[in-house]
């Protein structure tokens, strides 16, 4: 039987459908036109904004960081281009050990190199760019370029590196820079400026390089750096140059300080050197030292176990954090509170015996038998213990203290060097904070008495008594010590003093320091410092001192000969020239060294010779017998009549031994 269409709903059917399907797809193209209206109308500026950021990249220009030199001129610290393979570890799709033994195929790649990178990848915050290896020959960079596309997330940049031409020399001074890390970063980013540090690798770490980083370090630029879809660049669009760091002008004399340091040869020990008038550091020895470049890119483990595990503890910056007690070198000031003070006039004199009695306890003189009748003057001189036990225990330990305190015992002076160690000057207010139990919070008047030849509790900095020295010779002007005497701007050459002014003054009789100046010179010319100046073409004044490293036992005598090296005493010596107008104040001291007139004292006399005369290597060797200058010139009249009337003491031993010069 024959269906039959119905040709009409058929013919309806069909055009519902294409009713729908149109009104679909107009919804469709109504859609897609009002998708492209709001992505090419309204929202043009936001997405067009993004594009730009695709393909543009804001890459951070880093400055060329300051120099360091010293007040002559001669470079200390500089900047040196050199190309650097780097791997980006968050890109690195394969073994990361398979990459670096193909690339070692390429480029010298060294165990070492290998330690170096594993290191830098626990300590990195990000996955940075890290370098594997850093100053890449010519033909290795070739052979890296022509195999780049084999190495996705490996690259080659230029950088700038840091660089100490005179190698270990015033390394202590200078200090070093390293790679930023984890620590590091973390400290950056809670800095107001830390966005100055984007794409900052090196960061310093030590001395001056730490101290003044951010003058050193500069303001970062950036460029707009047009890039392809595979991330390489490929144009530059717009620069905004970096602010290169800031120079550091030195006061340190570098040649000066080279002197002192050969002149220490492989002893231990500090010497600081200071201009009075203007409290220029002019050298700032600290031995051994070590050289700054191994730790610019990493130091080795070798080298580093070397550094932290020597006896010689050549890490250590003695001017800055050796405190040490000051020996004999601190009778010129004791000397000066008892005139400031009343507690002595200059030709008030006492008998010597060799010992002084303090209740039942002997403090013995060096000199056995004494030095007989003992001025102020000849107490300098000839270094008289006695005479300064006598003085202390008339003192008081917090006489003492108040005096010496202006002159920066104990104080950290404020050098712009991080980590300055304070010393102790003792008091009584200042044991009553030091112990907690009520019987060792009360002052002993026995323990005043080796106050006064700088024994007992005294410890204070080779710096601290270089400062005191400067500041007795300059009239009482406290100017605070400083190794960057000027800050230069490297485009406009302007510079600028870091210490335009003093820092106090210490209210002193002008004829009581000329008469400890001219009891210094006396040591210089007739007293332990003698045997060091013969033949001098000028005249200095100066104090020898020893320092007690070991406490000797009950009637022990102190015999260097039978005593293990590290046993022996310390070898101090204070200085100043010339005497009629100091241009150079110092303090030494050579651990371990003996008497000071033995070790200390010939090493200044090399510094002063350099400093004041040019002259490199000091002839004393070749020295007359007798001195050009007339001692009688510099000694006092009560002096001259004690000479005749001096007579010794008694044989004397004891408990406690004097100061040896």
């Amino acid at each position: 039987m024959t269906e039959l269409k119905n040709t009409e709903r058929e013919l309806y059917l069909f055009r519902m459908r294409l009713f729908f399907i149109g009104i679909f797809v107009f919804a469709c193209f109504t859609l897609l036109l009002s998708r492209f209206v709001w992505l090419q109308i309204v929202k043009h500026s936001v997405y067009a904004l993004q594009a730009d950021e695709n393909r543009i990249s804001v890459v951070p220009v880093v400055p060329n960081r300051g120099l360091i030199l010293d007040r002559n001129g001669v470079v200390l610290a500089r900047n040196f281009s050199a190309y650097t393979l780097e791997i980006t570890p968050s890109k690195i799709k394969v073994d990361l050990d398979v990459l670096i033994d193909e690339l070692s195929a390429l480029v010298d790649i060294e165990p070492k190199h290998r330690k170096r990178f594993r290191k830098l990848i626990e300590e990195s915050k990000n996955f940075e760019s890290l370098p594997i290896r850093t100053r890449l020959t010519d033909d290795e960079v070739a052979r890296f370029t022509a195999q780049r596309f084999r190495f996705p997330g490996v690259d080659i940049q230029a950088r700038l590196f840091r660089q100490y031409p005179l190698g270990d020399v015033a390394s202590h001074v200078i200090g070093y820079i390293g790679r930023i890390s984890q620590n590091d970063a973390e400290l950056i980013d809670e800095m107001e400026d830390g966005s100055n540090y984007n794409g900052t690798n090196y960061i310093g770490k030590e001395g001056l390089e730490k101290s003044y980083e951010k003058i050193l370090h500069g303001n970062t630029g950036f460029e707009e750096v047009e890039v392809s879809a595979g991330g390489r660049a490929v144009r530059t669009l717009s620069r905004n140059a970096p602010t290169s760091g800031k120079n550091l002008i030195l006061s340190v004399d570098i040649e000066l300080q080279k002197v002192i340091e050969e002149a220490f040869g492989d002893r231990r020990g500090a010497l600081v050197a200071i201009e009075p008038a203007t409290g220029d550091v002019l050298a700032f020895v600290s031995k051994p030292t070590y050289d700054p470049n191994l730790f610019v890119e990493g130091i080795d483990q070798q080298s580093w176990n070397e550094l932290n595990t020597s006896e010689d503890r050549p890490l250590l910056n003695r001017p800055l954090t050796g405190a040490y007690p000051p020996g004999s070198t601190y009778k010129p000031f004791m000397a000066l509170a008892a005139l400031e003070l009343g507690k002595r006039t200059q030709s008030q004199a006492i008998s010597d015996p060799g010992f002084f009695m303090f209740g039942n306890h002997r403090f013995n003189d060096d000199k056995p038998g004494g030095h007989g009748m003992v001025d102020m003057y000849r107490s300098i001189v000839q270094s008289c213990d006695t005479y300064y036990y006598l003085l202390a225990n008339d003192m008081g330990v917090d006489a003492m203290h108040d005096f010496m305190k202006p002159f920066g015992f104990g104080q950290r002076t404020g050098i712009d060097l991080e980590h300055e160690r304070a010393g102790l000057l003792p008091s009584s207010a200042w044991k009553r904070s030091a112990f907690k139990k009520p019987a060792q919070q009360r002052w002993v008047p026995g323990d005043t008495i080796s106050l006064g030849i700088g024994q007992g509790q005294n410890t204070f900095t080779p710096l601290q008594m270089a400062h005191a020295m400067a500041t007795l010779v300059n009239d009482g002007v406290v100017m605070k010590p400083h190794l960057v005497k000027m800050v230069e701007d490297p485009q406009t050459r302007l510079r600028s003093l870091t210490v335009p002014k003093e820092s106090a003054r210490i209210m002193l009789k002008p004829e009581n320091i000329e008469f400890i100046k001219k009891a210094m010179v006396g040591v210089q010319t007739e007293g332990t410092g003698k045997a060091a100046f013969l033949g001098a073409e000028y005249v200095s004044g100066g104090k020898t001192g020893t320092a007690q490293v070991v406490a000797l036992k009950k009637n022990e005598k102190y015999d260097a000969a039978r005593m293990a090296e590290r046993h022996k005493d310390h070898s101090l010596f204070i200085a100043f020239a010339p005497a009629d107008k100091p241009r150079i104040a110092l303090a030494i001291i050579v651990e371990n060294g003996g008497f000071g007139s033995a070790a200390a004292a010939p090493i200044v006399r090399k510094a002063l010779d350099y400093y004041l005369l040019g002259k490199k290597n000091s002839a004393q060797d070749k020295l007359p017998s007798t001195h050009p200058i007339d001692p009688a010139l510099y000694r006092s009249d009560s002096q001259l009549k004690l000479d005749a009337q001096a007579e010794e003491g008694p044989k004397a031993g004891g408990e406690t031994q004097g100061n040896k010069e």
